[in-house]
């Protein structure tokens, strides 16, 4: 029988009180692998995060049973296109989503590692504490009212933020989400305090521990965007404050939101504009860069600290 594959990737997270992280980390291998779905599943005390994909009927599957498990009922899951598939099934008979090499289910201290657990709270309605919830129209609203007094605090590492950001962002100069911590302890942005800012992020996640923790070190009028990124691209696409293309972390590196995106990329070795992005090759260094096709091509495939 022909069977005509559409792949497809959700991304979504819960922030609920977990008795048995364990138990929930074998059941979500179990019920991934058996419908083929390739991607990363992260479980903890505080919940559950994930980014996986494979053939449209197997991710729909996945979703109607997460959604069964009634801590996961309210999972808020953002879609979007997969590259492609494997041209033959996989065992479970599935074909395999491309965009991730492997499964990988596991169970952490933390959803997001900011390295200070012990710092979060999270009760049923999620993390306690953290900003008020922003819907893109909400953004508007409040961009609308208040002008240039809004500050947009992107929660990414700073390298996802070379593609693609809001309009007059304040971009963190960090290359992992635990140096976060430390800048905010040493007070690098106390100066927006008494300030509206907005914070966001890919998928929303790192900004529900992160503005909590901003709150808890005098950030008083701090607001997060309600589906980060991936919701605001699904209802203003390229219309709206958004600039750029957004940075995934699987194979496709970026996706964009319409067929016409502003290219604010900027390759590493030449400048050229372009929003493609790639592993430094040099060693265990791996950092992301961005690299137009010409520097790939010409084998300039290294960070500026490695350069020749």
């Amino acid at each position: 029988m022909l069977v005509v594959a559409n792949p497809k990737v959700i991304l979504f997270y819960v922030f609920t009180p977990l008795a048995d992280p364990e138990a929930v980390r074998l059941w979500q291998h179990t019920l991934a692998s058996g419908l083929g779905l390739r991607g990363r599943v992260i479980v903890s005390p505080h919940g559950i995060n994930a980014t996986v994909g494979g053939e449209m009927p197997a991710v729909k599957r996945y979703v109607r049973e997460l959604r069964g498990y009634a801590p996961f009922r309210e999972a808020d899951v953002k879609w979007s296109q997969g590259s492609g598939l494997t041209e033959e099934p996989g065992p479970s008979g599935f074909r395999e989503l491309l965009d991730f090499p492997k499964l990988s289910v596991k169970v952490r201290d933390e959803l997001v590692t900011f390295g200070v657990p012990e710092e979060v709270e999270v009760g049923p309605a999620g993390v306690v504490g953290g900003g008020v919830h922003l819907t893109p129209q909400a953004l508007h609203q409040l961009v609308e009212e208040r002008g240039d007094d809004v500050v947009f605090f992107d929660g990414r590492n700073a390298y996802e933020a070379k593609v693609g950001r809001f309009d007059g962002a304040v971009v963190p100069d960090v290359r992992t989400t635990r140096e976060f911590i430390g800048q905010l302890d040493e007070g690098l942005y106390d100066e927006l305090k008494g300030r509206p800012v907005v914070t966001y992020c890919t998928g929303g996640i790192r900004c529900e521990v992160l503005t909590a923790l901003m709150k808890s070190r005098g950030f008083d009028d701090l607001y997060q965007l309600d589906g980060g990124i991936a919701r605001y691209g699904e209802v203003y696409g390229d219309r709206g404050l958004w600039r750029g293309s957004m940075y995934v972390f699987d194979g496709r590196m970026t996706v964009d939101f319409s067929d016409s995106p502003t290219v604010i990329g900027e390759c590493v070795h030449c400048s050229a504009k372009t929003s493609r992005m790639q592993n430094c090759d040099l060693g265990a260094c791996r950092m992301q860069i961005v690299l137009c096709e010409e520097c790939a091509a010409a084998g300039r495939i290294h960070c500026p600290e490695h350069a020749a």
